[in-house]
This record gives C-alpha cells, sequence and structure tokens, in this order.
C-alpha cells in the first residue's frame, strides 16, 4: 500500500480554497457588522436631536435635516441588506469548501488507518516469524 495519501494535493488545495472562504466569510461579516454600527449611530443622532425652535425657518431646516437623515436611514437600511446578502453568500460558499475538505479528510483519516493496520499486520507477522524460529533452535536443542 501506498503509505502517502495519495489525494494530499487534493486536499491541500480545498484547505487552501476552505481558508479563503473562511476570510472572505470574516470580512463579509465585518462589512456587515461595520454597516450595522453605522446605522444605529445615524438612529441614535436622529432620535437624540432636540433643538430649539425660535422661528419658521430654523422649522423648515430641522425638517430639511430629518427628511435627509431619513433619506440617509434608508440608504443605509439598503447597504446593510446587501451585505447581508453578501455575507450569506459568503457563509454558503465556506459550508461548501468545508465540505469538500471535510470529505478528503475522512479519506486521509481511513488511508492512515489502513496504513497502521497494515504496519501492525507487518509487525506481528515479523513477530510470528521470530517466534517460530526461535521454537524451532529450542525444539533442536
Amino acid at each position: 500500500m501506498n503509505r502517502r495519501f495519495p489525494l494530499a494535493g487534493l486536499l491541500r488545495l480545498r484547505q487552501v480554497n476552505q481558508d479563503q472562504a473562511a476570510a472572505d466569510l470574516a470580512a463579509a461579516n465585518g462589512r456587515l457588522r461595520e454597516s450595522s454600527a453605522r446605522r444605529r449611530q445615524a438612529l441614535v443622532a436622529l432620535d437624540g436631536s432636540t433643538a430649539h425652535i425660535a422661528d419658521t425657518a430654523a422649522l423648515h431646516a430641522i425638517a430639511a435635516a430629518r427628511s435627509a437623515a431619513r433619506g440617509m436611514l434608508t440608504e443605509l437600511a439598503a447597504v446593510e441588506d446587501g451585505l447581508r446578502s453578501e455575507a450569506t453568500r459568503a457563509q454558503e460558499a465556506f459550508n461548501a469548501a468545508r465540505t469538500q475538505t471535510i470529505g478528503l479528510e475522512k479519506l486521509k483519516e481511513r488511508h492512515a488507518a489502513e496504513v497502521s493496520a497494515e504496519d501492525l499486520r507487518t509487525e506481528q507477522k515479523t513477530l510470528d516469524e521470530l517466534a517460530s524460529r526461535t521454537r524451532g533452535n529450542n525444539d533442536a536443542h
């Protein structure tokens, strides 16, 4: 039996792909967290803004600022939805890469077990031969 796992190169490639997918997933989740934090900050800023209304010009300015802030919140929500979709795709890509890697890892483990079993059989055969020679030599005396 070949002592070296014959699919070792493919396994390394799959592990590299899995590592890349994990990095992509981490980056996508980081962008999503940052976007969510920006949106929460904007909501807090909009909610916490209290201004003294001295005249109608100030009222119009406040209304315009709130309208712009609501528009910005809508845009931030849309960006966050896009980032959420990106994170979902990255999670799916990672899961697929992991599934491919797991299959090869199981084959490698099975190969290692077979090599180990073969080594034990060879060792046992050698011990049996030594024992029979020793027995033969003892019987001759």
